[in-house]
């Protein structure tokens, strides 16, 4: 009586877990439909398809109690079974970027075998594929004994099976992101093979293959539970590029180790569920704008990030999305360098078509009236153009030159080399004050002409009594050079870093460009604030005492790092 009902018993559980099989792989067709990449979504379909199939030949299998449909239904269940094998190499190739489910070579080989292997388990030749008898454990049933055309086609199928299960934890092992939970998943599908070994050497359970039980339980899984982390690992490109998911509201879902490096904010305890633009704005900022590239700074240099966006969805319904992080520094570098080259270009036309056109009238009207008149002062004119022609010609060629990637830089301290800057400048009666020093790292000759030329703006603008004032930021992330003269009035602000914009007669509008073309080559930035003439005095904060000097001009350089490639704010 107990040995019966542990029979009943067994054979109920087997049919309740193939119809479960059986449900679960052709109810997670229609979620593997919502896969953004056609491959993988043609590969997944399929072994759903085939294991379905699979678990169904079995159901028929054990509920029919002719022989003759039993024998059908177990070589219907051969049949698709063999297909599942092909299915899931096409499957693993196109979910781990691969190419081989590509191959028309490998697809036609696939079939042709796949038909002559089929052929045999069809007609059974001479019975050297399967044999039936009558068995009565676990529970009366007609068992299969395999026979030696049976083994060498399953050992071909567990080989390619292996290959696909490689490519797969090959693709878990490149993805830097949160995998082991996919990879447990993957892992699942390989027990119906203890099961099947257990079947076949006791009485425990039934001599059958088990793997639609493992496929079964792995798609519930991709397709209702790990939904979105497939996907993510699906969508990653490599095992260093940082990866950002958040869901339909923008809230942050999770990321890898490598973008966890690349923003430490991530790194805090409570992040998740927060929305993206409190914890990493300046990529929500990105994520809203149309360029789609991030700047991140490094230490002493900067780093530039391709942001690109992959949704996901769930069911019908989307979950959120998918940001992937690309580095193209070296790219964007050539593109703002070429830019910057065809920005020199239209300076160099503009000069030669208007700033060179008029001393060269003059010149030329110098010429006539000597000739004409026969008068020498004539020729001081024409001198005086020939000036004001070689210093343009000078400026615009040292703008060129400043504009150049910078290949050596060595430490700097501000406070002495602007006071060797100050000795060689024109200046008056005007007076540096040097308020805080600041250790950097940049190219020591064009950082002496940025401090060259800040100061004779100062003090061509300012007059010969201005005071000019120089000093480190309080974030300790970059330097001020500020003057208490007229200043300049806020609608000029962003001119005056323009090549040929001047406000003194004679000047040659090229001394702020330079001063911004060698900041650009460093990639620092630069801003212009402080009082106009009639304006309310805003000045600068001293970075050691906090106070207020009001200022006319201030000139603010900021990101330059600090020397041993720390950030300068931690190093403040």
């Amino acid at each position: 009586m107990i040995i019966q009902l542990a029979g009943d018993l067994t054979y109920a559980g087997y049919l309740l877990v193939f119809a479960v099989a059986t449900l679960a792989c052709f109810v997670s067709i229609d979620r593997v439909q919502q896969l953004e990449e056609p491959g993988t979504r043609r590969g997944l379909t399929a072994l759903l398809l085939a294991s379905g199939g699979w678990a169904l030949s079995y159901l028929g299998y054990f509920l029919v109690p002719d022989p003759q449909l039993k024998t059908a239904f177990y070589v219907a269940g051969l049949v698709v079974g063999l297909a599942t094998v092909g299915a899931w190499l096409y499957f693993c190739s196109a979910f781990t970027g691969r190419t081989l489910h590509r191959s028309t070579g490998l697809r036609r080989a696939a079939v042709a075998i796949f038909l002559a292997i089929v052929a045999v388990k069809v007609t059974n030749y001479h019975g050297l594929y399967f044999a039936t008898r009558t068995a009565t454990e676990p529970f009366p049933h007609m068992a299969v004994t395999h026979e030696p055309l049976h083994w060498v086609v399953v050992g071909l199928c567990y080989a390619l099976t292996a290959v696909g299960y490689f490519m797969l934890f090959e693709r878990l092992r490149q993805v830097s992101y949160q995998t082991w939970s996919f990879g447990l998943l993957v892992g699942v599908t390989a027990v119906p093979l203890l099961l099947n070994l257990v079947g076949h050497a006791t009485p425990l359970l039934a001599d059958v293959s088990h793997e639609p039980l493992g496929v079964a339980v792995f798609a519930v899984g991709v397709s209702f539970v790990f939904h979105e982390r497939f996907q993510a690992i699906g969508l990653a490109e490599g095992d260093d590029k940082p990866i950002v998911i958040v869901n339909e509201r923008d809230q942050l879902r999770e990321y890898n180790a490598a973008a966890a490096d690349l923003f430490p904010a991530l790194t805090r305890p409570d992040v998740i569920g927060k929305p993206l633009w409190s914890v990493v704005p300046s990529v929500a900022e990105v994520l809203d704008s149309e360029s789609g590239v991030l700047s991140v700074r490094d230490g002493e240099e900067t780093r530039y990030y391709q942001l690109t966006e992959s949704p996901f969805a769930a069911g019908r319904s989307p979950v959120g999305r998918l940001v992937l992080f690309t580095d193209i520094t070296e790219r964007e570098r050539d593109r703002r360098e070429l830019q910057r080259q065809n920005e020199r270009l239209e300076e160099f036309a503009s000069v030669v078509s208007h700033d060179l056109r008029n001393p060269l009238q003059v010149l030329r009207g110098a010429f006539e009236g000597a000739r004409e008149t026969g008068d020498p002062s004539h020729f001081d004119r024409g001198e005086r153009a020939l000036d004001r022609m070689e210093t343009l010609i000078d400026d615009v060629l040292s703008l060129a030159r400043q504009g150049q990637p910078i290949d050596e830089t060595e430490p700097i301290s501000l406070a002495s080399l602007a006071a060797s800057c100050w000795e060689v400048i024109e200046a008056g009666d005007a007076d540096l004050v040097v308020e805080t020093d600041l250790d950097l790292v940049a190219d020591p000759d064009r950082f002496r002409q940025l401090l060259e030329n800040l100061f004779r703006n100062a003090v061509e603008h300012g007059g010969d009594d201005v005071t000019v004032r120089v000093g480190r930021l309080p974030d300790g992330n970059g330097f001020y050079l500020a003057d208490d003269g007229p200043g300049i009035p806020v609608d000029e602000r962003e001119a005056v870093f323009e090549s040929g914009y001047s406000t003194t007669d004679g000047g040659t509008g090229f001394g702020l460009a330079i001063v911004s073309e060698i900041v650009d080559a460093h990639g620092w930035e630069i801003t212009v604030s402080g009082r106009a003439a009639d304006d309310a005095p805003d000045g600068h904060t001293d970075s050691e005492s906090g106070s207020r000097t009001a200022t006319g001009a201030s000139f603010e350089i900021t990101g330059i790092g600090s020397p041993d490639g720390v950030d300068a704010s931690e190093a403040a």
